[in-house]
């Protein structure tokens, strides 16, 4: 099998992630393109698509969670995504064996709340405190703009996700191939291991369905066997990576991703650790995070970990003036 390296499997990354150059593409396709984005703090998931879509306007994320055309919900590893629309079922589907079901004495308090979700969305608060930090378990969910918006940044009013876009029309396998289909083309090639802890499922079950698609295979340095969509992107692994800033909770830096080495690891107890697991801004250089960010007033001030020539300052400092400008 041919030998895929860490910068060709880094290139690939950004290619994928369309971090390489900004995508003229709507915003549904673009989360289909990345894998859904990671929205525990409002104002991260708008910046993951201005990153990675050319001409991004914030008002037209808020758009299209309250025309239904994108969801926010919790969805994968307990976690609350930006999806489109059709990709939100089939991925909540896929990974429901890993829900677990109602305590028994909770049951009837979670009837009780899903009968009045069926009357209208609620506030978190109004919600049972005995099931509240459980219920996206038991219920599906998503979470009804305007909260979880820029303009109001706690996600806490749900709602029934059968109410808000319908009920689900997709089986098992045809969710979980989907959902396997959208991690390669996301962040792929890959080892299946990979796959099961970005998507929260055993290695088992995702070798089952492995098993029903048409791959290429490669291997990393490591020897490992890598797999991959037959048609994605594979850039020549000398191909520049511009200046990108990323927001908190950006799933290209998570573990599942380690074999691209955009967060080298000797930086990563600087993103994430026990004190801060909401992770912090951060900003590429040459396709690896060589610093953090924060917005300061109205400007964005970023430190870099080791010292940048010039060049690599001005392009930075470019970057971060365009993120200033869509961030007021």
């Amino acid at each position: 099998m041919t030998v895929l390296t860490a910068r060709a499997l880094n290139r690939a990354l950004l290619a994928r992630q369309m971090l390489l150059e900004r995508a003229a593409v709507p915003v549904p396709d673009a989360l289909e393109r990345m894998g859904g984005l990671q929205a525990q703090y409002a104002p991260s998931m708008y910046i993951g698509l201005w990153t990675r879509l050319a001409d991004l306007d914030r008002s037209s994320v808020t758009r299209l969670l309250e025309e239904r055309a994108v969801v926010q919900a919790t969805v994968l590893r307990g976690t609350i995504h930006l999806v489109s629309r059709a990709d939100f079922w089939p991925f909540v589907e896929a990974v429901r064996q890993t829900r677990v079901r109602p305590d028994p004495e909770q049951v009837a308090d979670v009837e009780a709340v899903a009968k009045l979700l069926a009357q209208g969305p609620m506030r978190r608060t109004e919600i049972d405190p005995s099931v509240r930090q459980r219920i996206h378990l038991y219920l599906d969910l998503v979470r009804v703009p305007p909260s979880g918006t820029w303009a109001r940044r706690r996600a806490d009013v749900y709602g029934l996700a059968e109410d808000w876009i319908g009920p689900p029309a997709v089986d098992l396998a045809e969710a979980r191939e989907l959902l396997v289909r959208r991690y390669l083309g996301a962040f792929g090639p890959a080892h299946r291991s990979e796959i099961a802890n970005w998507a929260g499922l055993p290695v088992d079950a995702i070798s089952a369905v492995l098993g029903r698609l048409e791959l290429r295979r490669f291997a990393d340095e490591r020897g490992r066997e890598l797999v991959d969509l037959p048609d994605a992107p594979l850039p020549d692994p000398q191909t520049p990576a511009p200046v990108r800033f990323l927001p908190t909770w950006d799933a290209a830096l998570l573990v599942h991703a380690r074999r691209t080495l955009i967060l080298p690891e000797e930086h990563r107890t600087k993103i994430f650790h026990m004190r801060m697991p909401q992770s912090i801004g951060t900003f590429l250089v040459d396709g690896q995070v060589a610093g953090t960010w924060a917005v300061k007033g109205d400007r964005v001030s970023w430190t870099a970990f080791e010292p940048l020539p010039d060049r690599v300052r001005d392009e930075v400092d470019a970057e971060a003036g365009l993120l200033g400008a869509f961030h007021v």
